[in-house]
């Protein structure tokens, strides 16, 4: 096990027993990720350890009895975890980076947050918002929502599918996006599993094979009134005008730098273990082997720097966070792509080996490349770092 003693980003004795906790759980999901990766199957025992050591709590407020991790410990956990499993990291990101989200943003009917945030903490309740579909693609490009949401008299009627749906299978409640076409406008609903809503199985991927993002299935699920959450229509509720900005989806890079780790570590052990018969030590001594040690420990110092020191100023700068936008993608930008060239870097030192189904590179090379795929887009970020750039270059 990595020492946390020598871990630079462990700060004081809260975030130790943070990274502790999902290291011992790194550990224990670790033994049947390769099952699920072959199975395509959803690791429901994964999450049973996850609530009985209290992580599904970890961004719930302190007020309803969870941690109310702050960015950089959520960033912290997540890393951790993602070393024992990358699925199952990835998925539950999405439920305690949207918990972190609905604890700033507080603009949900408050009996309805209470209610969630107990059974999140007693429970062990969890939550993600869908918002992909076939024809839309991501949300993040601004497509119109093809799932519809019909006005009756006490609420909603809500049809449509959902694509890239995570957790989907062990969730009982979420939100979605659906266009109000009496109005004119995407609305966003809470709603519990029940009559017309099921799964489609379509999830059969590549990578991130474990994270169950099969297809939602709406058919005139009906959601009352109060359970739309992005107008404010009951009293108690808080006006949605604060937002994270995006930060919330730092757990995305911290999962995959978490992967690139988990690679990182075992291609330096296997280093100092192997002796080959025609050399009189271990391939570890080997020049061009230290030289992509080097090359993974540049790599991964360099992503975890910008991605802690990002989740560090978000915290402690709530005022600045809208205009951090850029530094919160170029951190994902950043961490996605060293992670990709970490898990290369560490086959190359194991050798042709590396491909065996029997070692967890090859699930941790398939799996680092999702995150060219979860937002924000490469593109995407380049572009608001070159918008911004004109824009102080015009003002000055």
């Amino acid at each position: 096990m990595y020492s946390i003693q020598s871990d630079p980003f462990v700060r004081n004795e809260r975030e130790h027993a943070i990274a502790l906790r999902s290291e011992k759980l790194a550990e224990i999901l670790e033994q049947h990720a390769s099952l699920h990766d072959r199975e395509g199957s959803f690791p429901f025992e994964n999450f049973e350890h996850l609530k009985e050591a209290g992580y599904l709590a970890l961004t719930v407020p302190q007020e309803f009895g969870g941690e109310e991790a702050s960015l950089y410990e959520m960033i912290l956990a997540q890393e951790r975890l993602a070393k024992g499993d990358g699925s199952t990291a990835l998925a539950l990101g999405w439920h305690v980076s949207q918990v972190l989200q609905l604890r700033i943003k507080q603009s949900w009917p408050r009996e309805l947050y209470a209610d969630f945030c107990r059974r999140a903490v007693e429970d062990g309740a969890m939550i993600n918002q869908f918002a992909s579909e076939p024809a839309t693609g991501s949300p993040s490009r601004g497509g119109r929502p093809l799932t519809t949401a019909l006005r009756t008299e006490n609420g909603y009627l809500l049809s449509g599918r959902k694509t890239f749906s995570s957790l989907i299978p062990i969730l009982d409640q979420f939100t979605v996006t659906a266009f109000v076409e009496d109005e004119e406008r995407t609305g966003t609903f809470y709603v519990r599993k029940g009559p017309g809503v099921s799964i489609d199985e379509t999830w059969d991927t590549l990578g991130m094979r474990g994270t169950g993002s099969h297809d939602l299935v709406l058919d005139a699920v009906f959601v009352p009134v109060e359970h739309r959450i992005d107008i404010c229509e009951n009293e108690g509720a808080v006006s949605p005008g604060m937002s994270d900005h995006g930060g919330g989806l730092l757990h995305v890079p911290a999962c995959y730098l978490g992967i690139a780790w988990a690679a990182r570590n075992f291609a330096v052990k296997f280093a100092t273990e192997y002796r080959p018969n025609s050399l009189p030590g271990p391939i570890a001594e080997l020049p061009h082997i230290q030289q992509k040690i080097g090359e993974m420990e540049s790599e991964r110092i360099t992503a975890r720097t910008l991605l802690y020191s990002v989740a560090d100023r978000w915290d402690r700068l709530p005022s600045e966070r809208a205009a951090m936008k850029p530094e919160l993608g170029l951190a994902k930008t950043i961490a996605t792509n060293s992670a990709m060239r970490i898990v290369d870097l560490a086959m190359r030192v194991v050798g042709g080996s590396s491909l065996s189904r029997s070692l967890p590179l090859e699930r941790m090379y398939r799996d680092v490349r999702a995150g060219l795929h979860n937002p924000p887009m490469d593109d995407t970020v380049i572009a608001m770092l070159a918008q911004r750039a004109i824009r102080e270059a015009s003002s000055s």
